[in-house]
């Protein structure tokens, strides 16, 4: 029998535990089904991306045979920031398309390339990712070779020297598997308690005595005992 309570709903933690429990199969359940669709859709799904990086040092100076002081290593650092900008530039990132014949457009190029400084030095990192290995260490090592000399006609001052070569990239950056299933596991046991937790909230049906005297605050005058058909003491 539905009831009419408009008092605010409390959770009693001991019934809310004994639920969960009695559920835990299906909570279970949930979560292995959840993390095998985020396993199967990481596994055959999703295409690997592979990355292969190339270290660039950068100096003040196009003279880099000549004695270097703390302030010029100071403004190299600052300087890799805008280094940064005119190496993921139209000017840069075009030319490389043109000269290895690239299927993409700027963009799109531009979103598999990753300019930073490593540590805060004047040491320059520049990353791309592809589905093909072997065209991520080729972009890479094209960004390398058209880089500098953009850089010195731009800044017109300094140089850019790379000091490691384009690697190329053996396992895939991503997507990560066991980040993946574990992630959909995850959401699958926080879906599936969810669930049975709204189930118990929106349940104001009376099933037991404890239920009268919870929801309608009335003493139990009596029970009426289950009958099951059929004969009882041999009868």
């Amino acid at each position: 029998m539905p009831i009419e309570n408009d008092d605010e709903v409390t959770i009693d933690l001991g019934e809310l535990f004994r639920m969960l429990w009695h559920n835990a199969i299906w909570i279970v359940l949930c979560t292995v089904a959840a993390a095998a669709i985020g396993f199967c859709v990481t596994e055959f799904a999703m295409v690997p991306q592979y990355q292969s990086a190339a270290l660039m040092i950068v100096n003040t100076r196009q003279d880099v045979n000549a004695n270097v002081t703390n302030d010029q290593i100071t403004s190299a650092t600052k300087l890799v920031d805008t280094y940064s900008i005119i190496v993921k530039s139209d000017t840069v990132l075009q030319r490389v398309i043109d000269e290895l014949g690239l299927n993409l457009n700027y963009k799109q190029l531009n979103e598999k390339v990753t300019v930073e400084a490593v540590n805060s030095t004047q040491v320059m990192r520049v990353s791309v990712e592809d589905g093909n290995p072997e065209m991520a260490q080729l972009m890479c090592q094209k960004i390398t070779e058209v880089a500098p000399a953009v850089i010195q006609d731009a800044v017109e001052a300094g140089s850019v020297k790379v000091i490691s070569q384009a690697s190329m990239p053996v396992d895939p950056v991503s997507p990560s598997v066991k980040k993946n299933t574990a992630i959909g596991g995850l959401l699958g046991l926080v879906l599936c308690v969810g669930v049975l937790v709204v189930r118990m909230l929106l349940n104001n049906k009376i099933n037991t005595e404890a239920d009268v005297q919870k929801y309608l605050d009335l003493p139990v005058l009596g029970v009426i005992p289950k009958y099951e058909g059929g004969k009882r003491n041999g009868k």
